[in-house]
């Protein structure tokens, strides 16, 4: 079904100030912030939903299907975590369950089947903790999905769109390139959850933010992600339609830049390349933290 288009053609915005970890996580969370569905409606000139896992349900908090900018076709995926309350309460926030890993799984083997690059869009607090969940397999699930996607014979383009969640993010991160809005954050744990683990106190949450080197600015410098994606001034949530389409035309370029480089085992293996050198120390490239 066609979808209105957004021009690709948005002017670039002067990178914001600086500003800390913690106001950077409450911008990261602002439901205002543009969603799944207004990149699917506004992002794309097309985009046609797909639904199920093939094996037990079609959960809303992840949704994908074929879409297309310009001539350029690929499969796009995403957290969506919903306007309304009822939307939202429906898509758990947008913390998926097991049955929308394996839906995601299921439509990036089928882009690679037709030779159709991934866009992912990712924007979750984490993988919904609940005991269904845990008794359909979520982390077999999520390590499934790292696996597979590790290997994946197609192009894969990853946006961090808001919130980068530990491996309910992962789970439909591994990209040949990963980028972040401006003001996202993207981390193996929230800010709470480690105050709570290291100091036992949830209200050391700004200090733990701090600590955890999640903005885009800090994972860029660290080589976590591969470029970042400017915001209207004052945040996505002050502009939506600019943000998406500076999403846009940060999605057009990169494809683009993806699609006339390796392809094949050439492409799994720097993928496996990128990820594995993640992590590695070097005193002679050590960043100052």
């Amino acid at each position: 079904m066609k979808k209105t288009s957004v021009s690709a053609s948005a002017p670039k915005q002067n990178p914001a100030p600086a500003r800390s970890a913690w106001e950077t996580v409450q911008l990261a969370r602002d439901p205002g912030r543009p969603g799944f569905r207004d990149y699917a409606a506004k992002m794309c000139d097309e985009f046609i939903e797909l639904h199920g896992d093939r094996l037990v349900a079609d959960d809303p908090a992840i949704c994908g299907g074929f879409a297309r900018i310009g001539k350029q076709r690929f499969m796009l995926i995403g957290h969506r975590k919903g306007v309304t309350t009822e939307e939202r309460i429906a898509c758990r926030f947008g913390m998926a369950n097991p049955d929308g890993y394996r839906k995601a799984l299921r439509l990036m083997k089928l882009a690679e089947k037709w030779g159709l690059p991934v866009v992912s869009l990712v924007d979750t607090s984490g993988a919904y903790p609940g005991l269904d969940a845990e008794a359909r397999g979520q982390g077999e699930a999520i390590g499934r999905n790292l696996l597979e996607m590790a290997g994946l014979r197609t192009p894969v383009l990853v946006v961090i769109t808001g919130e980068g969640g530990s491996g309910g993010a992962l789970g439909i991160a591994v990209g040949d390139r990963v980028l972040m809005l401006e003001n996202a954050v993207y981390s193996v744990i929230s800010p709470e959850g480690c105050a709570s683990i290291l100091w036992r106190d949830g209200s050391k949450a700004p200090e733990a933010a701090e600590a955890l080197k999640l903005t885009a600015r800090d994972l860029a410098r660290l080589g976590v992600i591969d470029a970042i994606v400017p915001e209207p001034a004052g945040g996505a949530h002050k502009d939506p339609a600019s943000a998406v389409a500076l999403v846009r035309e940060a999605v057009a370029e990169h494809l683009g830049e993806l699609l006339s480089g390796p392809s094949g085992d050439r492409l799994v293996e720097e993928r496996f390349r990128k990820f594995s050198a993640m992590g590695r120390f070097d005193p002679k490239k050590a960043v100052p933290l």
